[in-house]
């Protein structure tokens, strides 16, 4: 049972790292993937040396599997909590000046902005008639907070979410990463 679990243990490690790095990865983090993969190499090859040795137990070939899913979990998680980069809100809303109920979308680019966020706004036109897209750019940290200002303030808003792989020039409001940095650790 010992076995199986440092098994379990070493293979949920090593996933979770590995997780991790796939994701550092993708984001284009050129120098902190390398150092992690170095550490996620030297638990895999521990890992696997134990579980290649013992591997006539059913209990330890359970163990490695169920720690290969546990550490895609763990691994999810600490991206998750770390939440490096940043997202881009397209947020789709219905304007009419004779309806009340649509009358605030017209004020939520002010409001976004009165909060710290840099909003480019566009109107368009939808099926159903005029709106306003607007396009806001907030560290991934915020993007939460972010979600519940937005549903707040237009409930009725369409909001599109999506991660850059790379963003060059224009407007970024420092303002948004000191005012999430200095009281909102506990919204994520």
């Amino acid at each position: 049972m010992k076995l199986a679990i440092t098994i379990f243990v070493l293979n949920a490690l090593y996933i979770s790292i590995n997780t991790f790095r796939t994701m550092l990865v993708v984001k284009g983090h050129l120098f902190l993937a390398p150092i992690v993969a170095v550490g996620e190499e030297f638990v895999y090859v521990m890992a696997l040396a134990i579980a290649l040795q013992h591997i006539d137990s059913p209990l330890n070939i359970a163990a490695y599997a169920v720690g290969f899913g546990v550490g895609i979990y763990i691994g999810i998680i600490i991206e998750d909590k770390i939440a490096l980069g940043y997202v881009n809100f397209e947020v789709t809303v219905q304007i009419d000046p004779t309806n009340p109920i649509h009358a605030h979308n017209e004020e939520l680019a002010e409001k976004l902005r009165e909060l710290g966020y840099g909003v480019t706004v566009s109107r368009a036109e939808g099926r159903a008639g005029a709106r306003l897209v607007l396009s806001i750019l907030a560290p991934r940290k915020a993007d939460r907070r972010l979600m519940e200002q937005i549903k707040e303030i237009s409930p009725d808003a369409f909001i599109m979410v999506q991660e850059p792989v790379q963003l060059s020039g224009g407007f970024w409001s420092k303002e948004v990463d000191r005012r999430y940095h200095s009281t909102n650790h506990m919204h994520r």
